[in-house]
């Protein structure tokens, strides 16, 4: 539990810090579900709640990397729900792809590094309902990338609890 809080508050942070203000505030643990679990940092105007989930397969097993983590998020200051974020432990190359597939589904997201670790977004928002109701039936979701040094990666989430905990998240966030 103490590490599911750490790794929690790591990303709840790195997610603020590109949105809003450093928070001394930590994330609080709404709940395990199946392989997501969700999370609530911050009050008022800079609340956020958000699920998340480590692979369950990464490819290759040997590169070195950091923390890995697909995340789906609701900020309710700016009136955003369900944004999915692909955290891939190292910084992504310049331009390189990023898909996140479902099934027969495969969504584009752009990259961005800052502080020697990569994110990604789902690049047309127009895409990011269709995304998160095709996870919403699916059984994994798989994540692909290259990163700065070229590797190309691979990794494969369980989409199992997904439901329960975007649920969780939009009812802590009122969204």
């Amino acid at each position: 539990m103490i590490r599911h809080l750490l790794l929690g508050s790591f990303c709840a942070f790195s997610m603020l810090a590109l949105a809003a203000p450093a928070s001394a505030e930590t994330a609080n643990l709404l709940g395990v579900f199946g392989n997501w679990s969700a999370y609530s940092a911050g009050t008022g105007n800079s609340m956020t709640c958000y699920a998340m989930s480590k692979p369950r397969a990464q490819q290759p097993k040997t590169a070195k990397r950091g923390d890995i983590f697909l995340m789906v998020s609701d900020w309710p200051s700016r009136k955003v729900k369900a944004e999915a974020q692909i955290l891939p432990g190292y910084e992504y190359k310049a331009n390189a792809p990023v898909t996140l597939a479902v099934g027969p589904d495969k969504f584009t997201f752009f990259s961005r590094n800052e502080a020697k670790s990569g994110t990604a977004w789902i690049q047309a928002l127009t895409d990011s309902e269709k995304l998160i109701d095709t996870m919403s039936k699916g059984v994994s979701a798989v994540a692909a990338g290259t990163s700065a040094r070229g590797t190309k990666t691979v990794d494969t989430y369980s989409l199992q609890g997904f439901n329960d905990a975007l649920a969780k998240i939009h009812a802590a966030c009122n969204m």
